[in-house]
């Protein structure tokens, strides 16, 4: 991997990968987490891309915001890529940085080329019943208090009570998810909620021409795997169902994961 650049834009901590002067390619995380969840596929997709991954306002090394509606954190990455001159990427959301990448698909179709969503829930209907921590860490009277009092293991346990498969979360992402405030966390999530409740995420793809590649853990234990099926209503979307994998797929399955990534970036397929 050759990182060359770390910046701060539009109140977003940013690095990049790989040469400047290949496709380029952005990379959203979901709830909770930052940038460097998608350290295990930066590798191979950097091989072959410019590669853009962004803490999201408020998650890892970016400070807070005044919003975190859906659209507006799209607007701040659409103008971090009108900064950079970049149109026509290919983007990429984990979980609910797949509500991030669809709006910003929504807002500015001249950015997005294509679309790529790695275990973002399509619909409210489709979420589980979350694992124990995480209903503990996220919801009062114990939430707030123990949210800001959490060690190391807590913070590893509650990032693997979402994947199927062992996953190594190294020292740089815990402190990461560290930095992550109960309320930006809870906020973060009631607007993501409102987001899927208005319209639901195949229902505002099926609105747009973009290319789509739907990946799903089979045993993802935040949204019901049969969901992924959802997509199959989109015009141009391909659905891959990974079996043992649960929501994680960039940490529990990154070689499997890197692959299909690329060879959609290739074809659109």
């Amino acid at each position: 991997m050759s990182e060359y650049d770390i910046e701060h834009s539009h109140g977003m901590h940013v690095v990049h990968d790989g040469p400047r002067q290949a496709p380029p390619l952005l990379l959203i995380h979901g709830s909770g987490a930052s940038g460097g969840f998608w350290n295990p596929v930066v590798p191979a997709l950097a091989g072959h891309h410019h590669v853009i991954r962004v803490d999201l306002p408020g998650c890892g090394k970016s400070p807070p915001a005044p919003s975190y509606d859906v659209p507006a954190q799209a607007g701040r990455v659409a103008a971090l890529l009108d900064d950079l001159g970049l149109r026509h990427l290919a983007a990429v959301g984990h979980s609910s940085g797949g509500y991030v990448a669809t709006a910003l698909a929504e807002q500015r179709p001249d950015l997005v080329g294509s679309l790529a969503l790695i275990s973002s829930g399509p619909s409210p209907d489709a979420l589980l019943r979350q694992p124990f921590i995480l209903r503990v860490l996220l919801a009062p009277p114990l939430g707030p208090l123990l949210w800001s009092r959490r060690s190391d293991a807590m913070i590893r346990r509650g990032i693997s009570a979402t994947a199927a498969r062992p996953v190594d979360v190294p020292d740089d992402v815990v402190a990461d998810v560290r930095g992550i405030t109960y309320r930006v966390m809870r906020t973060v999530l009631r607007r993501n909620t409102a987001y899927i409740a208005e319209r639901s995420v195949p229902e505002r793809l099926a609105a747009l021409e973009v290319p789509v590649l739907a990946i799903f853990g089979a045993a993802d234990p935040r949204w019901e795997p049969s969901s992924a099926r959802q997509y199959d209503a989109v015009p141009n979307a391909r659905v891959e169902l990974l079996p043992g994998v649960g929501h994680l797929p960039m940490l529990e399955a990154p070689e499997t994961t890197g692959k299909l990534l690329l060879g959609f970036t290739a074809t659109g397929r």
